[in-house]
């Protein structure tokens, strides 16, 4: 049932891409068009699961709550940093080649931590299985920053600004698509490598235990939470050699002028230091990052941490606890769509009004969870849902639109990384500071720790409140102009 919901949402947003199409571009440029955005953005879905994995490990207690947040904290803070290299780097060698890195770094990065894993369950040779998980989970995540910022650079060059809150909406829907398969598809995986899972039986759990020979194993396979989503990058890194363009002009369509920050502007970006300069000097970049770093604490603030909440607790929703993947990426793709219809449809193209509502939202959400976490586990089941919801839509209209508008085609990759970055240094704090305080009787803290965050993104949402890059300020004057007439 999960897997026909999701092909049904997957089904609407390409149809709904394929049908609007307020610039009239031709089906050839369409269908063109498709075949970049589309392997791209599956390739980013598919690194979710090869990213949050690891939380699997965890809810299964083959590592703790303390050792996750330490290995996961430690790798957001890698994807972070890096990002001052990967941003630059991808505006120099298009998000083609971008994405196909990180794809095969991941991969590489996954499969070591697997066999790791494998030697350890089977007492092979002594190890300190944190500190090498600690190791190349931060590979993994260096070169998962290469995806985001991939993705943007490559639709910076085929979205013109007026249709780039709708390919806001699309990016949520991957991310939400990712959601759902790290969260649902790596615990269907650990359930039915368990040796002790005493659940029903079912289609998957025997197509695996088939498939890799675990039918008389004594030990976990565990380690195939690693292995399977490397499969899917490896494949998904062949599709997108073939299939990826950078840019309509490489497919005869000639060069689309997308009037964004890059109309008309003459800044030297020759070099790596030009490019940082440009981007860390733009203060419209540093408070869109400010609001993306509440982005990162709220979203894995909610996402990694409501399953064992539940276990804790014993308060969760079963039905949530069971499909955490499925309802975030229900709730991620009805919030990215919402931010980036009424982006476009009532604030012209503006993406922090949108972002500013969706901040009130994730106020009203914590504050209902901080009054029920102990009394009233509907509430807070729903209030975990309207975060994801919310934060989904955060992320897609400002690392995903926003800074592309901003940064412009030149600097885009640059500029989402800068974003992206504050986001992930914002999944870093929370995993340290939430390890290290919550236990069976400390959950209060769980909500009371995600509420300041969401007025502090709601500020600078108000700062942000009328801005718009210059050319396109004058695109919608001369849109204006023609309509009069």
């Amino acid at each position: 049932m999960q897997f026909l919901i999701v092909s049904a949402l997957l089904t609407y947003i390409i149809t709904l891409y394929f049908f609007r199409n307020p610039l009239k571009h031709t089906k050839k440029f369409m269908w063109r068009r498709f075949l970049s955005w589309f392997p791209l953005g599956m390739t980013y879905a598919f690194m979710y699961m090869a990213r949050y994995n690891l939380d699997s490990l965890a809810t299964a207690e083959v590592i703790t709550k303390a050792q996750k947040s330490q290995i996961s904290g430690w790798g957001f803070f890698i994807y972070a940093t890096s990002l001052f290299i990967s941003g630059p780097l991808i505006d120099k060698v298009g998000g083609k080649k971008g994405m196909i890195m990180a794809s095969l770094g991941a991969a590489i990065a996954n499969i070591i931590m697997g066999w790791a894993l494998y030697l350890h369950l089977h007492d092979s040779i002594p190890m300190n299985l944190v500190l090498i998980l600690s190791v190349f989970y931060s590979l993994n995540m260096f070169f998962q920053s290469f995806g985001a910022i991939s993705t943007i650079k490559v639709k910076s060059y085929w979205f013109h600004v007026r249709e780039r809150g709708t390919f806001g909406a699309i990016f949520g829907t991957l991310i939400s698509l990712g959601v759902y398969f790290a969260f649902d598809w790596t615990e269907a995986i650990i359930k039915a490598v368990n040796v002790n899972y005493t659940g029903e039986t079912y289609f998957f759990r025997e197509l695996i235990r088939s498939l890799f020979v675990l039918q008389t194993s004594t030990v976990s396979a565990f380690w195939l939470v690693f292995f399977i989503p490397s499969a899917f990058l490896l494949v998904w890194a062949l599709i997108d050699l073939i299939l990826i363009k950078d840019s309509p002009d490489e497919c005869g369509f000639g060069k689309l002028e997308t009037h964004d920050a890059s109309h008309g502007d003459h800044t030297d970006l020759s070099s790596w230091v030009k490019v940082i300069k440009s981007i860390l000097s733009n203060r419209i970049i540093l408070m869109i990052g400010v609001i993306e770093f509440t982005s990162g604490i709220l979203r894995d603030g909610v996402m990694k941490w409501y399953r064992l909440y539940s276990k804790d607790t014993g308060f969760g929703v079963e039905n949530i606890v069971n499909n955490l993947g499925l309802w975030a990426c229900v709730t991620g793709i009805l919030g990215s769509f919402a931010a980036g219809w009424a982006s476009d449809r009532f604030f012209h193209s503006r993406r922090a009004p949108v972002a500013g509502i969706c901040q009130v939202l994730m106020f009203i959400a914590t504050l209902v969870m901080v009054l029920t976490y102990a009394t009233n586990p509907l509430a807070m089941g729903i209030g975990a849902l309207v975060i994801m919801m919310a934060v989904i839509g955060v992320h897609s209209i400002m690392s995903g639109t926003a800074t592309a508008d901003f940064g412009g085609r030149r600097g885009a990759a640059t500029a989402t990384g800068v974003a992206d970055g504050f986001s992930k240094l914002g999944s870093s704090f929370q995993e340290f500071f939430l390890g290290a305080v919550l236990t069976k009787d400390t959950w209060v803290y769980w909500p009371s720790f995600l509420m300041p965050f969401t007025l502090l993104g709601l500020f600078f949402a108000i700062k942000l409140w009328r801005e718009l890059p210059e050319a396109t300020k004058k695109y919608i004057a001369e849109v204006e102009k023609l309509k009069l007439k």
